[in-house]
């Protein structure tokens, strides 16, 4: 049985008239186990491959052997599938006309590697119609819990819409988790983020085909190692009160608020998806009606809920006070973890005004980013951003754009920007 401990960081003081209410919550699991393993429910994985004809023989033959070793990771007894996508999406295992899943064994190990083996590159790229596969493969098995995807390409969604993309990716939200992965640099960061961050996943680019089976391996071996289904963060606010955002940030910076279902008038849900033994940072916001000082308010109540079970509990706190050395304080989990997220905008906006000729925006933006990576002692930020632009002062974020960037250096920058460091204690 995982165990779950939760922590809180904040400065409970306001000052007389203050309204906004911060906390850093941590919420550590240990214990979690291995996937469908649990006794709750099944897991299942699905493997989806881009065989597009950008990918060539070598590529597809990389993914092939990547898939291959990912298959080698997944446990005995867990439900799984191989898709391989085009401009349209087809279920090469098993060999099925119809949806269908597998338990994974010796036999159906050999088996669904010898039909990876026979994938070849052809037509084009539509990735919402490999998401909407996937989907109708999960559903095939009622007792899955948990269900994970991992998700290949090498080139930009040219054969539907963005519409149509968007479309389908609402559709799936809530249904299955996936990590995206992008290799080569003719595929699109904000396009393949757009799936990952809405299906609770991470997105990153793989340069070389030649890293693809480490890549896939680890992330399979990461899947297999969450033997907590799912888990929602619920945050109750006293009434009157207004929750500006619930945000995950750490290990990476992802924005929950618009994920909440109401649980009742005063708490909300928000979705995390599954556990394995790890630890996590959330950042909250909340708005109270001021009080007089020397009044106290419980500001929030944070829990991580497993069903119907509350497995770890933090309270947020408000006291007003007319004492400045109390008010004044900044938390340092809070300074750190804002900073993050102001971090992975600015790169964010600063590559895009880069991408369409605005340099002057592009220059203040990542010289935002290097100071902001500094300040809040993210190093690997810092080594990616040297790779984009040349650091004259990182202290003031003094830089210069380099004249020559290599293109996966900059989709690196894209792809690890919401990557944070944990707040020094």
């Amino acid at each position: 049985m995982a165990d779950f401990t939760a922590s809180v960081y904040q400065n409970e003081f306001l000052p007389d008239g203050g309204t906004d209410v911060h906390a850093i919550v941590t919420v550590n699991c240990t214990g979690a186990g291995a996937a469908g393993q649990s006794g709750s429910g099944d897991a299942g994985e699905i493997i989806i491959v881009d065989t597009s004809g950008s990918m060539g023989r070598d590529g597809v033959q990389a993914a092939a052997y990547a898939a291959q070793t990912a298959l080698d990771q997944i446990l005995d007894g867990v439900w799984f599938a191989v898709i391989s996508g085009n401009d349209r999406a087809q279920l090469a295992f098993p060999p099925s006309a119809e949806p269908v899943m597998v338990k994974m064994d010796p036999y159906t190990r050999q088996a669904a590697k010898d039909a990876v083996s026979r994938f070849y590159a052809d037509g084009g790229t539509a990735m919402g119609t490999w998401l909407r596969l996937a989907s109708r493969v999960f559903s095939t098995v009622p007792s899955l819990t948990q269900k994970h995807a991992i998700l290949l390409t090498d080139g930009e969604n040219q054969h539907e819409t963005p519409e149509a993309l968007t479309q389908t990716i609402e559709a799936v939200t809530g249904q299955f988790q996936c990590d995206t992965r992008g290799v080569g640099v003719a595929w699109q960061v904000d396009e393949v983020r757009r799936i990952a961050q809405a299906l609770l996943g991470t997105v990153d680019i793989i340069p070389a085909p030649d890293q693809l089976a480490a890549e896939f391996s680890k992330l399979i071996q990461n899947a297999m190692g969450r033997g907590v289904a799912q888990a929602d963060l619920r945050v109750w606010a006293p009434q009157g009160a207004e929750v500006l955002f619930v945000r995950q940030v750490a290990p990476t910076v992802e924005d929950l608020t618009s994920r909440r279902t109401s649980i009742n008038p005063l708490t909300g849900s928000y979705p995390t998806g599954s556990w394995g033994d790890e630890s996590r940072d959330y950042h909250v916001a909340i708005r109270l009606a001021a009080k007089a000082v020397g009044q106290e308010q419980l500001a929030a109540r944070v829990q991580l809920v497993l069903g119907n079970d509350t497995v770890a509990q933090g309270l947020v706190k408000a006291l007003w006070s007319a004492d400045e050395a109390l008010t004044t304080r900044i938390n340092p989990e809070v300074a750190h973890y804002t900073g993050q997220t102001e971090l992975a905008q600015a790169i964010q906006d600063g590559l895009a005004a880069k991408a369409v000729g605005d340099t002057a925006t592009a220059t203040t933006k990542l010289g935002r980013a290097v100071q902001l990576a500094a300040q809040t002692g993210n190093e690997e930020a810092t080594t990616r951003l040297r790779k984009v632009v040349e650091i004259d002062d990182q202290d003031t974020g003094t830089v210069r754009l380099k004249r020559t960037v290599e293109k996966a250096d900059e989709m690196a920058l894209d792809t690890a920007s919401t990557k944070t460091t944990r707040v020094r204690k």
